[in-house]
């Protein structure tokens, strides 16, 4: 009985393959999709003496994008902590703000019934009429 001839090539795609099905959070055969080497020979389906044998290099590039792409997804989640505080403050000032703008709106509207009632003040006195001057005494009113 002979061996049958690896395809180192094909051996190779399978691993990468299996790397990006799981760097993109979409794994086919392993059951937790963890970026571990043990999660890695799970998807892509070949023996671990196969991978780490002849492929160990891939298994390396897999260990660092994964451990990038922590770091990625950290920062990120520091970046939305720090966002979220400041969501949480802006909500606060824009509260405020409202509070400002209602007790102005009352103001205006208390202003608005004011100058409605003076301008109602001043046409009524305007209508008061004007007697005309008495003829030839040279009376100029308003002096």
């Amino acid at each position: 009985m002979t061996r049958k001839n690896r395809d180192r090539e094909a051996e190779r795609q399978k691993i990468r393959a299996a790397a990006e099905r799981l760097l993109a959070g979409m794994p086919l055969r392993s059951p937790a999709g963890k970026l571990t080497g043990t999660e890695l020979i799970a998807e892509c389906g070949l023996r671990r003496d196969v991978v780490y044998g002849d492929h160990k290099e891939l298994v390396d590039e897999f260990r660092a994008r994964a451990k990038a792409q922590k770091q990625v997804v950290q920062s990120m989640a520091d970046e939305n902590i720090v966002l979220r505080e400041a969501l949480t403050k802006i909500k606060a000032e824009l509260a405020s703000v409202r509070e400002r703008v209602h007790a102005l709106v009352r103001a205006a509207t208390e202003l608005s019934l004011e100058l409605e009632q003076t301008r109602e003040e001043l046409a009524a006195a305007e209508q008061v009429t004007w007697l005309p001057e008495p003829r030839g005494t040279g009376y100029v009113p308003g002096c």
